[in-house]
């Protein structure tokens, strides 16, 4: 019974909310650093079909699963409320 309570518990802790600041990007454009700042391209990228990612001051990229709720913001930087999932941002809120 403890071993079930100890992973539930884990599970809890690792679905709970948190905040992630980064800029939002297409995926296909998110390694190349020069296409960061890029709102146009980005932003034509999304609306294209490409994949929204965050990616980080320290370079992680993170898959975002709500794209409908950051192409507003593609090519700036932003904080993310939300939940992850493996390497995956379950978008709550973004803010600029």
């Amino acid at each position: 019974m403890k071993k079930v309570l100890a992973v539930f518990a884990f599970c809890a802790i690792g679905a709970m909310a948190a905040d992630f600041t980064g800029t939002i990007i297409d995926e296909k454009c998110s390694t190349n650093k020069a296409m960061l700042g890029n709102a146009a391209c980005a932003a034509k990228c999304l609306k294209g079909g490409e994949a929204a990612v965050l990616v980080t001051e320290d370079g992680k990229i993170y898959k975002i699963a709500d794209k409908d709720k950051v192409v507003a913001h593609a090519g700036h930087k932003v904080t993310i409320s939300g939940t992850m999932d493996g390497d995956t941002i379950k978008v709550d809120s973004v803010k600029m």
